[in-house]
């Protein structure tokens, strides 16, 4: 068995120690003494049932750990049996797990950090970027979420917003980073909207399938990154933009308008254009608009700013551009490429340069050293 199956197993595992009465905390560092015993002994010994052989293993490390801490003796009467060894029953608790993490005594960002790290298996650093702080703030951040919660019995579940913006980032992380997790995003998010009668949840839903769409067309067999106007549309997954469509067609009909429609419908206009000529840009600033007036978010505005450039032309777009912080991640690869459009190469490619040197992404890092470049090369011409 792989990293990648034995790291399928976790939630399921550890679903199932929570059900037995262990606190999330606890039942995840239990969880990870198991799993790091599993790479020591399977090598040389595998398992027959290894979700079996993880459950017991993990109970183990659990029980030595309540019996060990006095202020958990009390517990002891709950948890003085192990699960006996054998196949463990087949359920997919991961879904369960996240709202298990929404936890109303955690605020939503520790919520959504915790479930990141827990559940969603990303790294403290990849939480971190995706928040946009630093990687020892994330580390405080989790950490204190999990003192939070050691001890409570998850017997509450948290809200529907928090879930649906743990899943979201993780589809984010899959879909750009290190990690393959937007095809679990995506079927997780199924399961969700086939459980639970929400708008924002097929909203999200359709996002996910037409972003996922034009994964296949993003990147160059070598890895470089593809620009949206750039992409060979032909490699689009038809199937899935149609699917994104419908559901987003039938979700913005309820009249229960949320910031995940409105980036599907940002998504879908991408998706209906043949070229990136026919894209309706006067239509996108207005659903950019739109996740202004509901989200206030910042990186909404840096986005409005290209699709204002594109429909009002660069120096509009520019104007848009100057009202923003310029220390917001890729504000200057937005300058640049407004000024580009807008005839000034020199600070054009200086700023390719400069965005270059804060990417985080190494793919990302490239397209624009080679942006820049590009611009330096037609200079010297």
């Amino acid at each position: 068995m792989n990293e990648a199956q034995l790291r399928s197993l976790t939630p399921t595992v550890l679903g199932i120690l929570v059900r037995r009465g262990a606190d999330f905390a606890a039942a995840e560092d239990a969880l990870q003494d198991a799993l790091v015993e599993a790479v020591r002994v399977w090598p040389a010994d595998p398992p027959r049932d290894p979700k079996g052989w993880l459950v017991t293993v993990a109970w183990r490390r659990f029980l030595d750990a309540a019996r060990a801490d006095a202020a958990r003796r009390r517990r002891e009467d709950l948890v003085d049996e192990e699960p006996a060894p054998g196949p463990s029953p087949a359920a997919d608790d991961t879904l369960r797990l996240y709202f298990l993490c929404a936890h109303p005594s955690l605020t939503p960002s520790s919520a959504v950090a915790l479930t990141l790290r827990a559940v969603g298996g990303l790294t403290t650093r990849q939480i971190a970027q995706a928040y946009l702080v630093p990687e020892a703030t994330m580390a405080q951040r989790i950490g204190r979420a999990k003192r939070t919660v050691s001890g409570v019995r998850f017997d509450r579940h948290g809200d529907v917003a928090t879930v649906l913006r743990v899943l979201y980032l993780v589809f984010n992380e899959g879909y750009s980073g290190d990690v393959d997790l937007a095809a679990e995003a995506i079927r997780l998010t199924r399961q969700l909207a086939a459980s639970i009668d929400h708008p924002e949840v097929s909203g999200l839903l359709a996002l996910m399938l037409l972003h996922h769409a034009r994964r296949n067309a993003r990147t160059t067999p070598d890895g470089s990154l593809v620009p949206l106007a750039e992409q060979d549309r032909g490699r689009w997954d038809t199937q899935a933009i149609t699917e994104g469509v419908h559901i987003l067609q039938a979700a913005l009909s309820r009249d229960g308008l949320g910031e995940f429609q409105a980036q599907a419908a940002v998504a879908a206009l991408h998706a209906d254009a043949a070229t990136a000529e026919e894209t309706d840009w006067v239509q996108i600033v207005e659903w950019y608009d739109e996740l202004t007036r509901l989200t206030g978010s910042p990186v909404v505005r840096l986005n409005r700013a290209v699709a204002v450039g594109e429909a009002d032309g660069p120096r509009a777009g520019l104007a848009a551009l100057a009202v923003l912080d310029d220390s917001l991640p890729r504000h200057a690869a937005v300058a640049a490429y407004l000024h580009e459009r807008d005839g000034d190469l020199a600070l054009a490619a200086k700023l390719y340069a400069e965005a270059a040197r804060k990417a985080g992404d190494l793919a990302e890092r490239d397209h624009l050293t080679r942006q820049a470049a590009r611009l330096n090369s037609r200079r010297r011409d």
